[in-house]
């Protein structure tokens, strides 16, 4: 059993593992109706290999609950809300009646001018990563923003020119980073990373992460963590992990693929220097759709020289370096074309080219879904969802479970994610009776699958239904010739012991 007991915990195993009483848990929760705001893949889109879709998705059409399928991979691919092709259809529509002017045109009751559509998405973006509006940017992607951050924030000197990471992270934040030091004409040499302590669980305790920075401050320029590490689902403790590294004289930035839309966040008050994420996991924006951008007002100021009482075309200023670009200028010179660069001041100063009004567009339909509640809402009915998905992946019925839940048993040290390590070889059959069975998780090879539970559109009855065909996938896999059955026993939780 968990050492963190949740209520799940404590109630008898014919009642928790019913179908009435998963129904049960969604009929008194008042953010299930939040569901309906999203198009769930159906049993026959899954299977489908024809585009012939039409008019089957529109934006007030209703699946019919029993074709649905079981989608637990909005850590990978959030699903699309309703109304993303009606802003997206207003967009089109823009562009089509109006070329040019779409930039500038007001309609009543329409979307903002493009010209003016990163402005408009600022406030919801930074209630949902906790920060001011001036500090947040939508722009490029992922490890695109990650880049032009570090261009900025990774000063390196003679004494202080390594940057940390941690070692599990995705393998594009260690591209990133070994370029970046290439970049500076540094050995690979200078990237540190923060290893697991233990070779059997990818558990990184906070003693642990701030020993390694302590360990190495003294030569260490920039720290870059994930805010949610992607492949156990771990939340690390970003206002701990911050303080400890100003204390020390470091900056820290955070990418926050897996944690924006999926936990709170107060960047501001938590003080990091940076962030980056991307807008098409938790945040509902599309396949490869534009990211985000946070960077403290503290980095964003944009001052007279000293001395300097007039604020004209031959202004000299002051501003954090950076990469710079057409659409970081300040907006009411951008179009006088003078070579002249005023960045605006905050996060929009990072901005180089005009974003994807298509992009953008489709960001604000799933930001216009989050509006309609709130993070620590969200936020609470995940760590319920999540709950109930490990008691119910505790409770495996015929033996041991042939698997090991990775993820933190502890609820504050996870978001809406946990990551089932199977024996070996189990994979691949328990891969083919969940996709027979139109069940859509992630996985990871050679042995674990990621199962996320979106508070905003998935349910406990999604849960169940899961739990029912993946154990039964489990005890297929294992029957057939060559199963992992002698591979040893399973372990209720891989971080018991940490």
């Amino acid at each position: 059993m968990s050492k963190f007991n949740n209520q799940y915990t404590r109630i008898e195993d014919a009642e928790l593992c019913s179908k009435q009483f998963a129904k049960r848990e969604d009929e008194k929760d008042a953010l299930s109706k939040l569901r309906s705001e999203f198009i769930i893949p159906t049993k026959g889109d899954l299977k489908n290999k024809k585009f012939d879709f039409k008019q089957k998705h529109g934006t007030t059409s209703q699946n019919n609950s029993h074709d649905e399928s079981i989608y637990l991979c909005g850590n990978s691919l959030g699903l699309q809300p309703r109304r993303t092709k009606e802003y997206v259809n207003r967009y089109l529509d823009t562009w089509a009646s109006k070329g040019v002017l779409g930039h500038f045109t007001e309609y009543e009751g329409g979307l903002p001018p493009w010209l003016h559509i990163d402005e408009a998405i600022k406030e919801q973006t930074a209630k949902i990563v906790g920060a001011l509006p001036s500090e947040v940017v939508i722009m490029e992607t992922l490890t695109a923003n990650l880049h032009l951050l570090m261009s900025s924030f990774y000063r390196p000197t003679k004494d202080r020119w390594k940057i940390m990471i941690e070692g599990k992270a995705f393998p594009s934040d260690h591209y990133a980073v070994l370029s970046q030091i290439a970049n500076h004409n540094f050995d690979p040499s200078a990237l540190i990373t923060i290893e697991p302590p233990s070779s059997t669980s990818p558990y990184l305790s906070n003693e642990h992460i701030l020993s390694v920075i302590s360990q190495h401050a003294a030569t260490t320029a920039l720290v870059l963590l994930p805010g949610i590490q992607f492949y156990s689902g771990q939340f690390f403790d970003i206002e701990l992990i911050t303080r400890h590294c100003h204390a020390l004289g470091i900056i820290v930035g955070w990418d926050l693929a897996h944690a924006v839309g999926n936990v709170p966040l107060k960047l501001h008050d938590w003080n990091a220097d940076f962030a980056a994420w991307c807008n098409y996991k938790y945040m509902n924006g599309g396949p490869g759709v534009i990211g985000g951008a946070f960077v403290h007002e503290r980095h964003g100021k944009v001052e007279r020289a000293a001395g300097d009482s007039n604020m004209n075309n031959d202004t000299q200023l002051t501003y954090r370096p950076r990469l710079s670009g057409w659409w970081g200028s300040d907006k009411s010179s951008r179009f006088r074309m003078d070579n002249n660069f005023v960045p605006i001041t905050g996060a929009s100063g990072f901005q180089l080219s005009n974003p994807s009004a298509l992009d953008m567009t489709s960001v604000m339909a799933s930001l216009d879904v989050f509006s309609l509640t709130t993070m620590d809402a969200l936020r609470e009915r995940s760590l319920r969802l999540t709950g109930y998905l490990e008691a119910r992946l505790l409770r495996y019925e015929g033996g041991e479970a042939p698997y090991t839940i990775i993820t933190p048993s502890n609820p504050a040290e996870r978001g809406a994610q946990i990551s089932v390590l199977l024996k070996p070889g189990l994979l691949d059959h328990v891969l083919h009776h969940l996709e027979e069975n139109d069940v859509v998780v992630d996985e990871r090879k050679p042995d674990v699958l990621r199962i996320a539970p979106a508070p905003l559109y998935n349910t406990f009855l999604d849960v169940h239904r899961f739990i029912v065909i993946f154990h039964e996938a489990c005890r297929k896999a294992l029957a057939k010739p060559g199963g992992a059955g002698e591979h040893g026993k399973g372990v209720p939780h891989g971080t018991a012991a940490t």
